[in-house]
């Protein structure tokens, strides 16, 4: 991994075809990028202890990569289930755990260290959306608000699950299987061996099962097979590191 040349780091970053003509998605790494120590990378969190002069140099490069002119959706997540639009609700900074746009211009992004982000478009760019889906989220229904903001019918959605922790790091208690209505032999859960009220949990699973049951075609949901806790080279991990930071997963309508 590089560190100090912010230059380079969109070189690193992933930028998935979701088959949406219009529209332009990028979930950024940790590689290249400004950052130092605990944080050294791409670090895009301003939140996080960072120096903030070079979490700014960081995403100028970030918006280099975009249209010109283009708003970055910053937003305050408290693992909620709070959805706004952008432009009309948005504002640097506003407490939030997802977003859509129906206007050009409007990057739809959330942050993330191991929670799911998950991005959204109607087949024909008419909205495009970002939710930050932990397991507080999933639980509470942030990916269900989000999908009953946006004004098409869930048929016509398209959904790109992106980095997060996977299904042999995430470590939860029955309290989060209680949270999910899950039994201890549900597909998304993986008892810990001789380990009392322990389990592996698969987020991207449940997060699938959710888009499935709001209305979106099986072939219309892709990604969800990357891991971030075990890759450090290539991810920040919140759970792995605990002072870490921040990737940013985005989707524009051009």
């Amino acid at each position: 991994m590089r560190t100090g040349l912010a230059a380079d780091a969109s070189n690193y970053w992933l930028r998935p075809d979701i088959g949406v003509p219009g529209s332009q998605v990028i979930s950024t790494t940790r590689a290249g990028g400004a950052s130092t120590g605990s944080f050294a990378g791409f670090n895009v969190g301003g939140h996080v202890g960072d120096n903030y002069d070079v979490v700014r140099a960081n995403r100028q490069v970030l918006y280099g990569q975009l249209p010109p002119a283009s708003t970055i959706t910053w937003l305050n997540q408290v693992h909620g289930t709070h959805v706004i639009h952008a432009p009309s609700e948005y504002v640097e900074g506003v407490e939030a755990d997802a977003v859509w746009s129906d206007e050009p211009g409007f990057a739809c992004a959330v942050m993330t260290a191991d929670c799911l982000p998950v991005i959204l478009a109607d087949v024909e760019c008419q909205c495009v959306a970002a939710a930050h889906c932990g397991w507080r989220g999933l639980a509470g229904g942030i990916l269900k608000q989000t999908i009953e903001a946006m004004p098409v019918d869930p048929s016509r959605l398209v959904a790109w699950m992106g980095p997060a922790i996977g299904p042999t790091s995430f470590e939860v208690g029955g309290d989060v299987l209680a949270a999910f209505y899950l039994a201890e032999d549900d597909l998304a859960v993986h008892p810990i061996s001789e380990t009392n009220n322990k389990y592996f949990l698969d987020l991207n699973i449940l997060a699938g099962r959710q888009l499935l049951a709001l209305g979106l075609d099986p072939s219309q949901v892709s990604g969800g097979d990357t891991c971030t806790y075990s890759d450090p080279q290539r991810f920040y991990s919140y759970r792995r590191d605990g002072e870490t930071g921040r990737m940013v997963t985005l989707i524009l309508k051009k």
